[in-house]
């Protein structure tokens, strides 16, 4: 029975990267025609192996750099200003867009506007919390000062 590095993951079989032994027909048939795998050498599977290590040392360092995005985060007070009436209501509103915006500004983080989260667009002057949601689920909540212009 041959071998198969599988280039994705198949139910029932195994994960992406995952070295599995399956029947030549299977192989020829199914899995090498859709490109779900490929034939397993030596050389196949030591570069299979070097691409999960590269892979897992990559999530690492996203994951240790989403923590420390999530702390600076949670330490920045962000001011928006915005046009308002006397009684401190927004002539428009501040936006998750917004928000994503002053945040690069301040500290350089690009921070995708559909990860920021706001129940409804802020329409009055004062101080929100906005959560954020950082790579790898990290979260985070930056204190929102939004000022009437002069």
């Amino acid at each position: 029975m041959p071998q198969a590095i599988l280039l994705s993951d198949v139910d029932e079989l195994g994960a992406k990267g995952d070295v599995v032994v399956v029947s030549k027909g299977y192989m020829r048939n199914f899995l090498s025609p859709r490109g779900l795998a490929r034939e397993a050498s030596d050389a196949a599977i030591a570069e299979a192996r070097r691409r999960a290590e590269e892979e897992e040392s990559a999530r690492r360092e996203a994951e240790s750099r989403a923590d420390e995005y999530a702390a600076l985060l949670s330490k920045t007070v962000l001011t928006i200003t915005r046009q308002a009436g006397d009684d401190g209501r927004l002539y428009g509103s501040v936006t998750n867009a917004d928000v994503a915006e002053a945040i690069r500004e301040a500290r350089g983080i690009k921070i995708d506007k559909r990860k920021v989260r706001l129940d409804e667009p802020i329409k009055a002057v004062g101080t929100h919390m906005v959560e954020v949601e950082i790579a790898g689920g990290q979260k985070a909540s930056v204190k929102t000062m939004v000022v009437a212009e002069s």
